[in-house]
């Protein structure tokens, strides 16, 4: 296992899942969002009000590309899956994971959502957002996680045994 890149919407518990993933498998972990506010010494929302959208999503393309890590746990922000090029390099970098929450706990989730750092649009709603999104996480996704009622642990678990299945299949893909 090289890296372990978790994918999802924002609230998806991609950095809670992380931490704990990679005390389990021994890994590193590394959270891109905390990567690129330390990258431009700004909070992801002041990134966003102060530059843009567009600026944010091309800060977080670069900080990803610049990537040198192995045997680590990467949670992304959940505009990564935006940039073509970013997604690429997670590609090359290692297995993506995606968390899948169903909207309706998003909806909880993301009471924060205008002080929080999430990249959304002028008057678009969460169920905006995931419509948009989730094309674009289950087309780069190697392995989904339906998380929707899970607990951390049991997140945890479930990755950690679809891993090992999936490795198992392109094992025996590889022999073949």
């Amino acid at each position: 296992m090289k890296n372990l890149v978790l994918t999802g919407m924002p609230a998806s518990g991609k950095s809670t899942v992380g931490v704990i993933l990679a005390k389990s498998l021994g890994f590193s972990f590394l959270d891109t969002d905390i990567l690129i506010q330390e990258h431009e010494k700004k909070t992801l929302q002041k990134i966003i009000d102060e530059s843009g959208l567009d600026a944010f999503l091309k800060i977080e393309n670069e900080v990803i590309k610049n990537l040198k890590v192995s045997e680590t746990v990467i949670a992304t922000g959940g505009s990564v899956v935006l940039e073509p090029e970013a997604m690429e390099t997670l590609r090359g970098l290692g297995t993506i994971i995606y968390l899948d929450v169903p909207e309706k706990f998003l909806e909880k989730r993301l009471s924060n959502i205008k002080t929080r750092g999430v990249v959304i649009k002028k008057g678009q709603t969460i169920k905006n957002l995931y419509e948009e999104r989730r094309p674009l996480y289950e087309k780069y996704a190697q392995i989904t996680i339906k998380t929707g009622r899970l607990h951390i642990e049991e997140t945890v678990g479930e990755i950690i045994q679809t891993l090992r299945e999936w490795e198992e299949n392109n094992d025996r893909k590889h022999q073949i």
